[in-house]
């Protein structure tokens, strides 16, 4: 019901945006998150906005370099990553939290989750 795309193989420095296009539900009252895990590594939240757009969460460490969006009539949500450095290099998936509650970075909060799609940064 989450299909992520987007990832992908690029150097250090690089820009990419990945989209998360939502079926089957309406994800639009859903407050939605990017996570990423890499090998070895928890799974941790690196954005999250709220159903309505009007909150936005980020990890501490990525500030200023990912920018978080939804675009309800198209059931999407994007990150777009620049500056890229080989330590994003990990898992991204998305994830829904239908619980109509506060904005959460936590992993057990989202009950909804998209595949996952790989990308690499490349010193």
């Amino acid at each position: 019901q989450l299909q992520a795309s987007g990832g992908g193989l690029v150097q250090a420095g690089a820009s990419l945006r990945l989209s998360c296009a939502a079926s089957g539900r309406t994800f639009s009252r859903d407050n939605m998150g990017w996570f990423r895990q890499a090998p070895g590594k928890e799974r941790e939240c690196v954005a999250a906005i709220s159903w309505s757009g009007g909150e936005k969460y980020y990890a501490d460490s990525l500030k200023g370099r990912f920018t978080i969006s939804r675009d309800n009539a198209k059931n999407t949500v994007y990150l777009q990553m620049n500056s890229l450095k080989p330590e994003d290099t990990a898992v991204y998936y998305c994830a829904a939290d239908s619980s109509q509650n506060w904005l959460s970075n936590l992993v057990a909060r989202y009950d909804y989750w998209g595949q996952g799609t790989l990308v690499t940064v490349s010193s």
